[in-house]
């Protein structure tokens, strides 16, 4: 009897070591998407959108984007981009007059961290004539070890911001800018939002270089 129940304390115990490894598996490491405050994945997911890139094949995936806390507009209906350009601003930080507004006008900004405020980042993309912007990690300092997405909130600059904005993952927004400087060409050709409500987490059609 007492041989009996050391057997299963150690499968018990086993089962926990297991778990405990599995959930570690999930909540670190910087590729990750950080489910380490006890949240189900349904859950953090419901506040956030998603967009896919249609073309270029090499980018042909769907991306996570965290919207703005409490500025700009939020991504919904009205906001509907089919066969959008999602086109990296000149200058790439677009915290100054932006130079290639002609390619922006009507479509999204890409635009990289740093320098000023998410707001008044969104406010020069607004002024351009971008309908909405996507902020990423700057490709100059972009770290691996401590890539997340982040919480964009107001500065309290008092600017009249009504366009949607949102934060992409560095790993996926500087592999974007990236893959469009080596082929040359100015944009991507985007769908947003697409909708994931019911698509489990292992269907989705995530980047090869995001791993669970």
């Amino acid at each position: 009897m007492v041989f009996k129940i050391f057997e299963i304390n150690k499968l018990a115990l086993l089962c926990t070591i297991l778990l405990i490894l599995s959930f570690h598996k999930v909540s670190s490491g910087a590729n990750q998407w950080h489910f380490y405050d006890g949240t189900s994945p349904a859950d953090i997911i419901a506040g956030d959108v998603f967009f896919e890139i249609i073309d270029p094949p090499e980018l042909r995936y769907s991306y996570r984007v965290r919207p703005a806390k409490d500025f700009g507009a939020p991504f919904n209906q009205s906001y509907l981009f089919e066969k959008a350009h999602l086109v990296p601003t000149n200058p790439s930080h677009s915290c100054s007059d932006i130079k290639n507004y002609e390619d922006i006008v009507g479509h999204i900004a890409l635009s990289e961290r740093g320098e000023c405020s998410f707001v008044y980042k969104t406010a020069k993309a607004q002024e351009a004539g971008a309908r909405a912007i996507i902020i990423t990690e700057s490709i100059d300092k972009w770290e691996e070890s401590v890539d997340h997405l982040i919480e964009m909130v107001d500065d309290k600059m008092d600017l009249n911001v009504n366009i949607p904005a949102g934060f992409l993952l560095g790993r996926n927004g500087v592999t974007i800018l990236r893959t469009l400087k080596h082929l040359h060409i100015p944009y991507a050709i985007i769908n947003l939002p697409v909708n994931m409500t019911y698509t489990p987490i292992s269907k989705m059609n995530q980047p090869p270089w995001i791993t669970w």
